[in-house]
């Protein structure tokens, strides 16, 4: 029985594009332990996958803030304590940056495996025992079910299973059937105009189906109500703009969703991480290398490119029909 320690701790997106690779590791060892460094942030996505046996948190990016005070240092010293309780065979690295190489380091194991030169982000191949160069042609999702296929021995074969599962909510604000536009991204070149959310917002009404426009940051609270507003002078009914919701919960919002729109953002990849109907809105990334990725999601757009809302509706409605 192999004890595996995944690294992989941010941004949210790229945690979720990890998780058809514990689905792969699964399957081919089915009685591993998998464990798996996370960022506190995101802890709630690994959590939702059966295979993971263990979570270490781990908070470099509120760390960092405030590297001054002696309150970081417990709580790096105690990371370094439960990081370091059991001996892992094999530790892998699918984030290939440093502060994740140093994680694989300092982590008890017999063997290291991360990134290649050619596909590391930031190369440090004195910290592994082996390197793996993955083409960053590939989609996300494929690098790394490729390293840990290469690392373990194995030959990944077939779809990409995320194997996660969200119970649908009991929110007693929200009516269904619903849509749930996901608008907002930290990356200000990521976002479709807000007149194209509104004309899509009008446009779902028509398909029967409610709006709910979440929201992370005050700003992004600001754009939810702003576009509700908006949609609700069309004399459209039932756009809601939910109270804040933490990832289990916006987890559980996303899976009781007839359809999800949303720009290059977390809570879009975990839609499709769910398989809830998905269009992913791009404006500013390459679908090649971080499109939604599943069966039941439709990417359109692109670099400089954003879509059309008639585009947009047609995929929607295209989705809704399957």
């Amino acid at each position: 029985m192999f004890k595996i320690l995944l690294v992989k701790t941010s941004s949210m997106g790229d945690v979720i594009h990890n998780l058809p690779m514990v689905s792969d590791i699964r399957k081919h060892f089915p009685d591993s332990r998998i464990h798996w460094v996370v960022e506190e942030a995101f802890q709630a996505i690994p959590a939702m996958h059966p295979a993971v046996g263990k979570i270490i948190t781990v908070a470099l990016r509120r760390w960092r803030k405030s590297m001054w005070k002696a309150r970081t240092w417990r709580e790096l010293a105690d990371f370094s304590r439960r990081l370091r309780r059991e001996r892992y065979d094999f530790i892998l690295d699918s984030q290939g940056l440093i502060k994740s190489a140093l994680i694989a380091r300092l982590a008890k194991g017999e063997k290291r495996f991360g990134l290649g030169r050619g596909s590391a982000r930031e190369f440090m191949p004195y910290f592994y025992d082996q390197t793996f160069d993955i083409p960053w042609s590939l989609h996300a999702v494929q690098r790394t079910r490729s390293l840990a296929a290469q690392a373990l021995g194995y030959s990944p074969v077939g779809s990409a299973v995320y194997g996660i599962r969200a119970t649908p909510p009991d929110f007693r604000w929200l009516k269904q059937p619903y849509a749930v536009l996901l608008h907002s991204s930290s990356d200000q070149n990521k976002l479709w105009p807000e007149s194209r959310w509104i004309e899509l917002g009008i446009n779902l009404h028509r398909f029967g189906l409610a709006c709910v426009l979440p929201w992370g940051s005050h700003s992004e609270r600001e754009r939810s109500e702003r576009l509700a507003r908006r949609i609700e002078q069309s004399a459209v009914e039932h756009v809601e703009v939910p109270p804040r919701l933490e990832l289990r919960d916006a987890a559980s919002l996303l899976a009781g969703a007839e359809l999800v729109v949303g720009v290059d953002t977390g809570l879009t990849h975990l839609a499709a991480a769910l398989d809830i109907p998905v269009v992913g809105v791009y404006c500013a990334s390459r679908v090649e290398e971080t499109g939604i990725y599943s069966n039941n999601a439709v990417n359109i757009g692109g670099v400089n490119e954003p879509p059309s809302v008639a585009a947009v509706i047609a995929e929607a409605e295209r989705m809704l029909a399957k």
